[in-house]
């Protein structure tokens, strides 16, 4: 009933048969809200007719109070995914630019047995490292920030550790398959072909 920021005052219901100008009524389960509503209107202009029959459901007034919350909710979720689709395009465009300058190398290295495995474990070591500092980096900074934003309720809950780690190792595979795409497709490349243009 009240602020979902502010702790639950103590409350105390007290039926005043004389003067009651608000009644809370739970409905039966399995019962259609429409029906139930029909009913209770008949019964209460039979009773008092004088005033006009107003219903507000608890669910609704209640979600009114976070209407916010459930914005920024669906806000975040639309530019984390456009900012995950960016970094993606920048990744695969960093990649091929890396691979581009390393197609001699890459075909020196075949041409002498590297495998495809070998290739890829060479060229995402560097994409890695890069991915694994930003996590250093994001984590702290993000549990913090959270922290601070979860501070406005009384009733939260605690930031697990292992969806951190969960994020993190989506991130670093998320880094394998572009890197190991562009790779895939250089290494594929005859390598005489690399060399005599280079």
């Amino acid at each position: 009933m009240g602020s979902p920021y502010a702790p639950v005052d103590p409350m105390m219901v007290v039926y005043n048969g004389d003067n009651s100008s608000f009644m809370s009524i739970r409905l039966k389960d399995g019962i259609l809200p429409q029906t139930a509503l029909a009913r209770i209107r008949s019964v209460y202009e039979k009773f008092d007719a004088d005033f006009p029959f107003e219903y507000q459901f608890a669910d609704q007034e209640f979600d009114k109070k976070i209407a916010t919350e459930a914005l920024i909710s669906k806000l975040t979720n639309v530019f984390a995914g456009l900012a995950i689709f960016i970094c993606c395009i920048g990744l695969g465009g960093l990649a091929s630019f890396t691979i581009e300058k390393r197609i001699r190398e890459i075909g020196i290295r075949k041409v002498l047995g590297a495998t495809l495995r070998q290739l890829l474990m060479l060229l995402s070591k560097e994409f890695l490292r890069l991915a694994a500092i930003a996590l250093l980096i994001a984590i702290p900074l993000t549990w913090w920030l959270m922290n601070i934003w979860l501070d406005n309720y009384v009733y939260r809950i605690q930031i697990n550790v292992w969806l951190f780690g969960l994020v993190g190792l989506g991130m670093l595979a998320l880094t394998v398959v572009i890197v190991s795409l562009s790779t895939t497709k250089a290494a594929m490349t005859n390598p005489v072909k690399n060399l005599r243009t280079e």
